[in-house]
C-alpha cells in the first residue's frame, strides 16, 4: 500500500514535468547516464540530503489517569465529608468520610468482602496486618493470615487514632482495599448524601497519567501495544510514550466527553511516570503523534526532484546538475514522508545537486 502512495506521488511528478515544459522531462530508459546540455537545465535544483523519514498521524488526545474504577460504600450512611477531586490518597488515609467516621485506604489485591475479627483466617487478614505494620501499629503483630490477640490490639491502636471505637475489630465500611494509592478522579457523592450498600461515593484511577485518543478503524495497525507516541500535552510540553493497548469507549470518556462509535479508543501511557504531566490542565486536549513507520538516516530528496523514466526499461531517475551541464541516473525509491521520498542507488550520494520542477 505504500508502495502504491509512492508511485502515485510519483505520478503527479511526472505530470507536473509535462505541463511546465517538460523541463524534468520523461527520459527513456536508456537515458540515464547521458549528459544534457546547458539549455535542458532545469528551473530549479535541490540537494540530496540524509535524513530520517518518518510516516505519522496526529490525533487530538486528552490527558486521564489509568485504571479508572468506583468506589461504593459497602454499608449504608451519610456522606460528612466527601472525597477531594484531584487529590492523590496513600495508605492510611481517607478517601471520605461516612456517619462521621473516616473510610480508610488501605492496600491489598483483595476486596472487604467481611468483617474481620479475632479468630479470623484468610489472604484478607494477611493484607490487613501488613498495612498496619507498615503505618506502625506493629509492635505487637506477627504478619500472617491470622487474626490473633496482636492482631487485635494493632487493630485497637489504629481505631484510636481515627477516633474511632476501639473493638478490635474491622468492619466492611471502615477501610477500602486498593492495589495501590490512588488518584480521586471524581466525587460521585457530595456532602449530605445519602448512600446505600453498593452506591458509588467516588470514582478513582492509578496515578499514572495515560492520555486517550480516538483513531479510525483504519487505523488499526497504530493501536498495537507498544506503538511509540509523541504527546504534546496542553502546556505545550512533549513527552514521548507508548500504546498501552484499547479501551471500550464508556472507559475513555473524561468529564462526559462523548466518543465516537465507529472509532478506536487507544490508551498511551507517558514515559516518565506520575510526574510526567504534573500540573498539566485534564480538561485541555493533547495531541497525539502515532509513529507508523520510520526509516533512519536515509538518502532524500523533495518528490518532485524523481523523473519517470520511459521505455522498456523504466523506473526512475534523478537528473544530476554539475555546473552547466546534467546527467540523468537511475534509481530506487522508497518511503515518502514530508514532501520528500527515499532514493538509493550506485550512483546516489548525499550532496549531489538534482533537477526540481518548477513549482
Amino acid at each position: 500500500m505504500k508502495r502504491r502512495s509512492a508511485l502515485v506521488a510519483l505520478g503527479a511528478v511526472t505530470v507536473l514535468a509535462a505541463v511546465t515544459g517538460g523541463v524534468l522531462r520523461l527520459g527513456d530508459g536508456g537515458d540515464a547516464g547521458a549528459s544534457d546540455r546547458g539549455g535542458d537545465l532545469p528551473p530549479a535544483t535541490a540537494t540530496v540530503v540524509r535524513t530520517d523519514l518518518v510516516q505519522s498521524r496526529t490525533v487530538d488526545g486528552r490527558l486521564d489517569f489509568s485504571q479508572r474504577r468506583a468506589v461504593k460504600s459497602a454499608v449504608e450512611g451519610t456522606v460528612t465529608v466527601a472525597a477531594s477531586e484531584g487529590r492523590t490518597v496513600t495508605t492510611g488515609q481517607a478517601l471520605y468520610e461516612l456517619n462521621d467516621k473516616p473510610v480508610t485506604l488501605l492496600y491489598g489485591p483483595v476486596p472487604m468482602f467481611r468483617e474481620m475479627k479475632a479468630g479470623d483466617r484468610g489472604s484478607d487478614v494477611l493484607q490487613l496486618e501488613r498495612n498496619l505494620r507498615d503505618l506502625g501499629y506493629g509492635s505487637q503483630l506477627y504478619v500472617d493470615t491470622r487474626y490473633d490477640e496482636g492482631t487485635e490490639a494493632a487493630v485497637k491502636q489504629w481505631q484510636k487514632s481515627l477516633n474511632r471505637d476501639t473493638t478490635g475489630r474491622v468492619g466492611r465500611g471502615d477501610v477500602v482495599f486498593q492495589p495501590g494509592q490512588v488518584k480521586v478522579v471524581s466525587a460521585d457523592a457530595a456532602l449530605a448524601d445519602q448512600v446505600g450498600p453498593d452506591e458509588p461515593v467516588l470514582t478513582v484511577a492509578s496515578t499514572r497519567p495515560v492520555v486517550r485518543a480516538e483513531l479510525e478503524q483504519t487505523d488499526g495497525a497504530l493501536t498495537s501495544k507498544g506503538t511509540r507516541v509523541e504527546v504534546t500535552l496542553p502546556s505545550g510540553k512533549t513527552v514521548a510514550g507508548k500504546v498501552a493497548g484499547t479501551v471500550r469507549p464508556e472507559e475513555s470518556a473524561s468529564g462526559g466527553d462523548a466518543v465516537a462509535e465507529d472509532g478506536i479508543v487507544v490508551e498511551v501511557v507517558l514515559d516518565g511516570g506520575a510526574n510526567a504531566a504534573s500540573g498539566e490542565d485534564t480538561k485541555a486536549s493533547a495531541s497525539v503523534k502515532f509513529v507508523s513507520e520510520a526509516h533512519k538516516g536515509v538518502l532524500a530528496v523533495p518528490v518532485e526532484a524523481v523523473v519517470a523514466l520511459r521505455g522498456e526499461n523504466g523506473g526512475y531517475g534523478l537528473q544530476v546538475v554539475r555546473g552547466a551541464t546534467s546527467k540523468m541516473i537511475r534509481v530506487e525509491t522508497g518511503m515518502t514522508a514530508d514532501g520528500q521520498i527515499e532514493v538509493s542507488g550506485p550512483d546516489v550520494r548525499e550532496g549531489l545537486k538534482v533537477g526540481v520542477a518548477k513549482s
